[in-house]
C-alpha cells in the first residue's frame, strides 16, 4: 500500500493525497493554523477511516451471514489528548444498522468481530484510545 501527499503551496495548508489505488483526497488545516478550511483535517480523515473500516466489516459480516441489510451508519465521537502529540484518547462508535428481520445479536456479533479481529484501523487507534461501541438496529 502506498500514497503520495502533495502540499498545495505557500498560501495555505492544503494537501492532496493520491493513493496507490488511484484515488485522490484533500486535507486542509484550520485558519488559525494557516489553513483555509477547504477540506477535512488529517485527524478527521484518520477518524473517518476507522469508521469506514468498521462499517465495511459490519456490512460484510452481516451480508455473508445472509442477513438483509439496507443501511449502515456509524457516528464516531472522539476525544484527543491536550498535549502534543494530540492522539485520540477516547473513541465511541455508534452503529445504526437497518434491515429486514435483522437480529440484534447478529449486528452486535458483527460489531464485536470488527473490533476484536478485522478492523486494522481501530486496532491501531486502540493503542492510544479507549474504544467503545453501541448498536441500534432498525427494521426496514
Amino acid at each position: 500500500m502506498e500514497c503520495t501527499i502533495d502540499w498545495g503551496g505557500p498560501e495555505g495548508m492544503l494537501f492532496v493525497a493520491r493513493t496507490g489505488s488511484g484515488h485522490v483526497a484533500a486535507m486542509d488545516g484550520a485558519p488559525d493554523g494557516g489553513g483555509h478550511n477547504l477540506a477535512p483535517r488529517p485527524m478527521e480523515m484518520l477518524l473517518s477511516g476507522a469508521g469506514g473500516c468498521a462499517a465495511y466489516d459490519v456490512v460484510l459480516i452481516l451480508k455473508r451471514g445472509r442477513h438483509v441489510v439496507s443501511h449502515c451508519q456509524v457516528k464516531l465521537t472522539a476525544e484527543r489528548a491536550e498535549t502534543d502529540p494530540k492522539v485520540f484518547t477516547k473513541i465511541h462508535f455508534a452503529f445504526v444498522v437497518t434491515g429486514k428481520n435483522l437480529p440484534v445479536s447478529a449486528v452486535e456479533r458483527a460489531v464485536q468481530l470488527s473490533h476484536d479481529k478485522y478492523c486494522s484501523a481501530s486496532a491501531m487507534l486502540a493503542k492510544t484510545a479507549d474504544i467503545t461501541y453501541s448498536v441500534t438496529v432498525q427494521e426496514t
